[in-house]
């Protein structure tokens, strides 16, 4: 059985206020988006998608009661927010949430099944992989199509063309058909035409995370000059230090809903307790967010310019199931990431100092035990690790029933991103592990305000660890 959708739904529906229109707005506002909804028909076969077409229509006509044969799937519900002029806005959301559908509406290439979108200025738009591009044409003729589609005459195209080609840097194969072009410089073409004409709205849609580093950052150089020129900037993305590094402000969606518009700390907050909520918390998670920070305040952490960086614990961060690879004579008890006075953190600034906690229970005695634990990327890199004690000291003598704490102080310069704690306990003389637990612990790392930091990480003892009997 396949499931395939179709347009927008019938505009007889009752429980969908406003116009649906597309209008022009003359003040200081870019974008005003007003009860915008999106319903697409959701058929389970063609066959059904034959039957709407047709047995309505013969019902109608003998006056027997219609019959559905699409289920109504709402891509967006009654979504409203205003975006000024100047504003960079981050929206960011679980896949599925409408985040491209509202962006396309936006742009004027989907219409809504209701509600109101008024733009003021010419948008510039890089949507999905290749969107506006004909694959038969070659770059250049692609470069004036585009061009022409988005307001330029053919001699503003001619003046800006060999600067659109040297940024999108594919060298000869601008002469080809774009048929032949890889996703990395169809890519490349359509970010350096969108962003040489001159844009007073911008809208980017997660496009960029095809292209390689170097061209990245020269994509992200790019926005942040036409940021500070005072366009309007409408950014997608997964990535929450993307979020709070461009944007103004964010926006989170989720299911077609708009949860939250606030700072882009307190938004990207939300969407971490949203995206590791259990099954059976989801819906207290979503109504806490609905109700939580109508002031717009940063809930992660108002003093986040300080000397020190504070941390903040989002309940449902953690992993659910770890890979545990226990030996034998004892057990990890416990293990966490906390702040300078010892409370329990999961989401910190970069810069934070703080403390690593390893408890654990012994069943019986070792002479020469060693505590660990090593902190992974996403993909795997393992970016720093600790033991105690050190190398130069005593190993560790333990007996039978002995509970040790195991502390660790580190400074976590870390880029942002999530990372992942493996822990554990072994015997040297064994050569084995007592128990250890392998990607048993999260921590999201952002970017602090102000920061100076940079390279991949710096993390230290700063001459302190200890342990103790408890």
């Amino acid at each position: 059985m396949s499931s395939e959708a179709s347009g927008p739904a019938s505009s007889e529906l009752e429980d969908c206020p406003g116009d649906s229109t597309i209008v022009n707005t003359a003040n200081d506002i870019a974008i005003r988006v007003t009860n915008l909804s999106k319903c697409y028909q959701i058929y389970d076969s063609p066959r059904d998608r034959l039957k709407q077409f047709v047995v309505p229509k013969f019902q109608q006509l003998t006056r027997q009661q219609s019959k559905q044969y699409f289920r109504e799937f709402w891509a967006l519900q009654n979504v409203s927010f205003e975006v000024k002029k100047g504003k960079t806005i981050g929206i960011i959301g679980r896949n599925g949430s409408g985040k491209s559908t509202l962006l396309q509406i936006i742009c004027g290439t989907l219409t809504p099944t209701c509600g109101t979108v008024e733009t003021n200025g010419r948008i510039a738009a890089l949507l999905e992989l290749g969107a506006g591009f004909n694959f038969e044409f070659t770059g250049r003729e692609n470069v004036y199509m585009n061009g022409a589609l988005l307001g330029l005459s053919k001699q503003e195209i001619d003046i800006r063309f060999d600067e659109i080609a040297a940024f999108a840097d594919i060298g000869q194969f601008i002469e080809q058909p774009v048929k032949t072009y890889s996703s990395g410089m169809i890519v490349r073409l359509a970010f350096a035409v969108a962003v040489n004409v001159e844009p007073q709205i911008l809208i980017v849609d997660e496009a960029l995370s095809v292209g390689d580093e170097l061209f990245q950052r020269k994509c992200f150089s790019r926005i942040e000059t036409i940021k500070n020129s005072g366009a309007t900037i409408l950014f997608v993305s997964h990535s929450a230090s993307m979020i709070n590094q461009l944007c103004d402000e964010a926006i989170l969606l989720d299911h077609g809903n708009l949860l939250q518009q606030a700072t882009p700390r307190s938004v990207t907050k939300y969407y971490h307790q949203l995206i590791f909520a259990k099954a059976d918390q989801e819906n207290d998670v979503i109504e806490s967010i609905k109700e939580g920070d109508s002031d717009g305040r940063d809930v992660i952490s108002e003093n986040i310019s300080n000397e020190v960086p504070i941390g903040d614990y989002i309940e449902g961060l953690e992993v659910a199931s770890p890979l545990r690879y226990q030996g034998y004579g004892g057990e990890v008890v416990s293990f966490e990431l906390q702040d300078i006075n010892g409370i329990k953190v999961n989401m910190v600034a970069t810069g934070f100092t703080g403390l690593v906690k390893l408890v654990v229970r012994f069943d019986q005695a070792f002479k020469d035990v060693v505590f660990g634990f090593h902190l992974k990327s996403i993909s795997g890199l393992e970016v720093a690790g600790l033991s105690y004690p050190r190398p130069q000291e005593s190993l560790v003598e333990v007996l039978a029933g002995d509970t040790m704490e195991v502390f660790w102080k580190i400074n976590m310069s870390l880029v942002a991103g999530t990372y992942f704690f493996t822990f554990g306990v072994r015997s040297i003389s064994d050569g084995k592990f007592i128990d250890r637990i392998v990607d048993g612990a999260i921590v999201k790392v952002t970017e602090k305000e102000n920061s100076t930091a940079y390279g991949v990480f710096d993390i230290s003892h700063q001459e302190s660890s200890w342990i103790r009997k408890v």
